[in-house]
């Protein structure tokens, strides 16, 4: 026999449960703590957070409370109860037997148990459910009990045969075997060779008998119930079935006659899946043998041995992790301690499906979020802007659903210095200050405190299977171990997504992006689920040899695609989302089968909120949202991307909608946006600003328009043309105003707000300057934009990579030559004034030395100092033949300086032998996305959906 290899402790209040049972009492208090710090000129409420303190009263033995407060109740009542315990002096001691001859003759005990006329038909266990319904019955069965309801309905009978033998965890048929063979070594217990009922050798008491029936109800009326059959064929489709159950009737009985089982007590039991406060399980046909000491013979011999159809069941194995044979019925019914009835619930083919969904790596964060069509995890972690649970969470709940090791979190603390960890600003022309350094662009005091957190997921024999290793350090430990977590959840999450790829294309080297894989111990774990998502190939699944490759660049640029909308409806408020801002939407889905031309409703949400541009949702509804203002609603069509989630998401299955293929359906949204909140940058810029920080840069840009008599501008980075609309508010020089972006959807909603403001100055017959929009990339050169007056570059250079803003100014000052450029990044040493202006919610808190301030937006790629932005901008200066100046707005030039840092370059005298880029007119890269006046494609309304259907084009 296999030794057991550890033991259980129990916790705290099992210890105190163990002595003094429900003498014990535990009061728990909930107390909403204020939270430091207030929003100067927001007018919101104060956020408080939710905590827990707890007593614990033992009559005439003593009392005790929690020192401090808790964030979870159970945490405060097993601290409760571990103060308790040493004040009592209790040594906890393990109520689990050390080795398998000990779990083998505790498990006889057990059964003997269950048998006792003293004590085990008057009590609460849900075995006495089923007890019950044989003593209403007369003739042979009268008092016999299924052994499979042993396995059901005992948690400590699945304890002791695992500790018997490890294997039993995942082999239902295996703790059937140990049972029966106990039982007949149990006193007391009659057990037959002909079948798989047990029963007491002495009939009870007829106390014993009524103190039970009185207990547990029978059934009064018929109950119908529906329940979910899986074939074991792949090729056949789970399809939904009824179960009738009626007085004196066993209901595993009309299980057994829809699995063509001998008789109920043939039928053999899964663990509960889904929730665990359900009893869904999963119900499957014993092995046919002429004797049940048969029984242990089989199960030595290899599958296609046996004397039976074990054909494995691999659906049903899959979710519930162990072994199931045959065809098999998942159904939600069984006894319960909660209740003293037969407790039953619907299954249908919903059900099945959202347990399947439960499976996958971002699963339950699409349940969670009630939004299983719509919703994707996120490529970023934020306190602030994360709903839902959180990734550690999530992780953790994967790898039980896949009946993996808990994920083992190394959070280490690492003094850095500049040399050690990875700069968003490292670079040697840029340079740091002697006194602080830079760490994933984070500037604090030299040697700060700083976080890394690797992740290790093992198998459930502690085998590795994958390591992940990063590079980034976080202020805080909580911050590195959800980011950490997020990155392996993504990572898992890819990889599934690829499972219907055939073989020959999976691909992945065994270390990328800070992944070690070990190919044969993750495909040894996952193999089930390959057989279940693998691609097939005549109806027999087929197992993928290696891993799948996939970059983890989540960059906000991949999530971007256009969503041609149609029947847009309600007054432009001017209103849109941008990147970073939340956008709190109201949507429905329907399933529309072009066959039939039927539609069926498949998921609604009256208000979902997510932010923009962290990959939260399906990109086409992402895409949909920022082409739209508040209040306007828009429609659209999208392809049926995943069968099983339209089937999660429905609430009801017609017969039709479970033979829907990717082919014949299409999904139709109607979406509209409710609320837009602006990003926390831009909130806490104009809780210190008036005007806010965005104005004054616009202000700033007209005075040296005005200055210089500038007639031609180019925004490099436009977006939605924030700068460019503003302008036309304000009296200029400016002839010709022209915008750069490499984002399609921000140059829509550019075109679109400079279409009605030139309109209406055209209506009112008043001087307005021409327009164009191009679609490109700043760091690539276009000849039509060579030597504007004046070029501007706001607030743009720090979402992208250093070496990428580096290449936008030689590539400026080389080949566009504006006579002035003027840059604006945020000023890193501000931070701290406009953090601590911030109001803290109750997920993060303000802390003492919590180490380097964050960035502004967790989309920047760098935030720079004073020192390290005019190095930048000096280098650049000298290499050009240009000189700067530097300035700001927001606060002032004493410290910490301007809270925006600007940098003016203006171009000096050349010699004019030299040649210039005009002389090449013909390098003309950019697309004309639109101008003004002369527009070939007019923004009505009819125009604008014209224009987004040449996009999608």
């Amino acid at each position: 026999m296999p030794t057991a290899t550890a033991t259980a402790t129990a916790t705290p209040k099992a210890v105190i449960h163990q002595r003094y049972g429900a003498k014990a009492v535990y009061k728990v208090d909930e107390v909403r703590e204020d939270a430091d710090g207030v929003c100067p000129g927001l007018a919101l409420p104060q956020n408080t957070r939710c905590v827990y303190r707890c007593q614990l009263d033992i009559p005439e033995v003593l009392s005790v409370a929690t020192p401090g407060t808790f964030v979870r109740k159970k945490d405060a009542e097993q601290a409760a109860a571990q103060i308790a315990i040493e004040k009592l002096g209790i040594q906890p001691t393990s109520n689990i037997p050390n080795t398998p001859e000990e779990a083998w003759e505790e498990l006889i005990g057990r059964i003997s148990y269950f048998f006792t006329d003293e004590n085990f038909p008057t009590s609460s266990h849900p075995l006495v459910g089923h007890l019950s319904v044989t003593l209403r019955r007369t003739g042979d069965l009268l008092g016999k009990i299924l052994i499979s309801a042993i396995v059901a309905c005992d948690v400590k009978v699945h304890t002791l045969c695992k500790i018997i033998d490890p294997k039993a965890e995942f082999d239902p048929l295996l703790v059937l075997s140990m049972i029966y063979n106990a039982a007949k070594q149990s006193p007391g217990v009659s057990v037959s060779n002909r079948n798989l009922w047990i029963q007491s050798q002495r009939p009870y008491s007829p106390e014993a008998v009524d103190l039970a029936l009185q207990r547990w109800s029978g059934i009064s009326d018929p109950i119908r119930v529906e329940a979910v059959l899986i074939p074991c064929a792949m090729e056949d489709e789970p399809k939904v079935v009824s179960l009738n159950m009626s007085e004196n009737e066993h209901y595993m009985g009309d299980i057994a006659s829809k699995l063509s089982a001998t008789d109920s007590s043939h039928v053999l039991v899964s663990r509960t899946v889904g929730k665990a406060s359900s009893e869904i399980r999963f119900y499957f046909p014993a092995p046919d043998v002429q004797f049940v000491s048969d029984l242990s013979k089989e199960l030595v011999d290899d599958c296609g041995d046996r004397n039976m159809n074990c054909v494995i069941n691999k659906r049903a194995s899959y979710i519930s992790g162990q072994t199931i044979y045959g065809d098999a019925v998942l159904a939600n019914v069984g006894y319960t301690r909660r209740d003293t009835e037969l407790q039953t619930d619907h299954v249908n083919l919903c059900t099945y499906y959202r347990i399947l969904l439960r499976k996958l790596p971002d699963g339950i964060y699409k349940i969670s979020k009630d939004s299983i069509l719509v919703a994707e995890l996120p490529c970023v972690y934020t306190r602030t802007s994360w709903r839902g649970p959180s990734p550690r969470d999530l992780l953790c709940s994967f790898c039980r659903l896949q009946r993996l090791s808990e994920p083992h979190f190394a959070a280490n603390r690492v003094s850095t210095s500049c040399n050690v960890l990875r700069s968003a600003v490292g670079s040697e022309q840029v340079g740091s200050p002697k006194d602080q350094c830079i760490i994933d662009g984070r500037i604090g005091k030299e040697n700060p405190d700083m976080f890394k957190c690797s992740v290790k997921i093992y198998s459930k024999k502690r085998e590795l299977l994958l390591e992940y290793y990063t590079d980034y350090s976080w202020s805080k430990e909580t911050d590195a171990v959800q980011n950490s977590a997020l990155r392996v959840l993504i990572w898992f999450n890819r990889y599934f997504k690829q499972l219907n790829m055939p073989v020959e294309k999976l691909y992945l080297p065994k270390s990328t992006d800070g992944f070690t894989i070990y190919p044969n111990i993750f495909l040894q774990e996952f193999a089930m689920c390959l057989s279940v998502y693998g691609k097939t190939s005549g109806g027999d699944s087929r197992t993928c040899n290696t891993v799948g490759y996939f970059s983890m660049d989540t960059s906000y640029e991949q999530l971007e695609s256009s969503t041609f909308l149609t029947d847009i409806d309600g007054q432009d408020s001017g209103v849109f989302p941008s990147h970073g801002s939340m956008a709190c939407i109201s949507y429905s889905i329907h399933l529309f089968m072009k066959d039939s031309r039927k539609r069926h409703l498949l998921e609604v949400n009256n208000e979902f909120e997510f932010e923009i541009g962290a990959g939260a949702v399906r990109n086409q509804l992402e895409s949909c949202a920022t082409q739209i203002s508040v209040n306007q609603s828009a429609f659209f069509v999208d392809e049926l991307s995943d069968r099983d989630l339209s089937l999660a998401a429905a609430s009801e299955l017609s017969p039709d909608l479970s033979k829907i293929s990717r082919d014949s359906c299409v999904l139709e949204f109607s979406v509209k946006l409710l609320q837009v909140t602006e990003p926390l940058e831009d909130r806490m810029e104009k809780a210190l600003f008036n005007p806010p920080l965005s104005k004054q840069r616009v202000e700033f840009a007209v005075r040296h328009i005005n200055q210089l008599h500038a007639t031609t501008l180019v925004d490099f980075g436009c977006g939605s043309g924030s700068l460019l609309d503003s302008l036309l508010e304000h009296p200029t020089t400016l002839e010709k105003i022209v915008g750069v972006d490499i984002s399609r959807k921000g140059l829509t909603r550019a075109a679109k707000s400079l279409h009605q403001k030139l309109s209406k100055k055209l209506l009112l017959q008043t001087s307005f300057p021409a327009a164009v929009l191009y679609h490109g990339s700043v760091t690539d050169f276009d000849s039509r934009l060579y030597g504007f007056d004046i070029g501007t570059c706001l607030e743009v250079i720090e979402h992208v990579e250093e070496d990428q803003a580096s290449l936008f100014g030689n590539v400026v000052l080389s080949s566009f030559c504006p006579a002035v450029l003027i840059v604006s990044t945020p000023n890193y040493e501000y931070n701290p004034i406009l953090q601590r202006s911030a109001m803290p919610n109750k997920e993060e808190q303000q802390e003492e030395n919590a180490g380097p301030c964050k960035f502004r937006n967790h989309d920047h790629k760098f935030e720079w100092t004073r020192s390290q932005f005019q190095r930048w901008a000096t280098g650049l200066a000298a290499s050009h033949n240009y000189s700067v100046e530097f300035s700001g707005v927001g606060g002032s030039s004493d410290e910490p300086g301007y809270a925006s840092q600007i940098a003016v370059f203006r171009r000096m005298a050349t010699d004019q032998g030299g040649s210039s880029p005009i002389e090449n007119d013909s390098h003309q890269p950019y697309e004309v996305l639109w101008e003004w006046p002369n527009a070939s494609i007019p923004l009505t309304e009819f125009g604008r959906r014209v224009l987004l259907h040449d996009e999608e084009e």
